[in-house]
């Protein structure tokens, strides 16, 4: 059809007329209301959109020297975050001659990997770089527990390492 006689019947029906396959012989054009088609295809790029998760590495940082209580804090925030569907990046950093007791730091992040088994799986194993060391924890797979129930099993769990810790 000559482009002409396209562009009548297009504003006899009051709509646009858009080239599809302008490379195709001869070019292949549609009539559609141009401003409704852009409309619904924003919408469906919006639900595509909605559906994805991007997954977030946030990061928390300790020190060896921490204190029981700002643990025990600590763990809540990690807990919050997993929940989420973030993953967790735990570092303990060193200053100075602490470096020499890195295993002061390995043992924090294992007690932090214990209290956090219920809704984490570590994703990777503790790690030097440089001056600090650590561990990687992704939400694990069935994140069913409510979060009152969570921070008591958190709780529990730093007062068992606690104790194991002084002994």
């Amino acid at each position: 059809m000559p482009l002409y006689q396209a562009r009548e019947i297009a504003k006899k029906q009051n709509l646009d007329l858009v080239e599809i396959a302008p490379t195709a012989e001869p070019p292949v054009c549609r009539l559609l209301d141009y401003g409704k088609f852009k409309y619904e295809q924003a919408k469906k790029e919006r639900e595509l959109r909605k559906s994805q998760k991007v997954s977030v590495v946030r990061e928390v940082r300790l020190r060896p020297s921490i204190d029981d209580h700002d643990l025990e804090s600590k763990a809540r925030s990690i807990h919050k975050l997993l929940n989420g569907g973030d993953k967790v990046k735990v570092t303990v950093m060193f200053r100075g001659r602490e470096i020499i007791h890195s295993n002061l730091g390995w043992k924090l992040l294992q007690r932090l990997v214990e209290s956090t088994k219920d809704v984490a799986s570590m994703e990777r194993q503790p790690f030097m770089e440089g001056n600090r060391m650590s561990i990687i924890l992704s939400p694990a797979a069935s994140q069913k527990a409510a979060p009152a129930a969570t921070t008591q099993k958190v709780g529990a769990a730093v007062e068992e390492v606690k104790e194991g810790v002084k002994s």
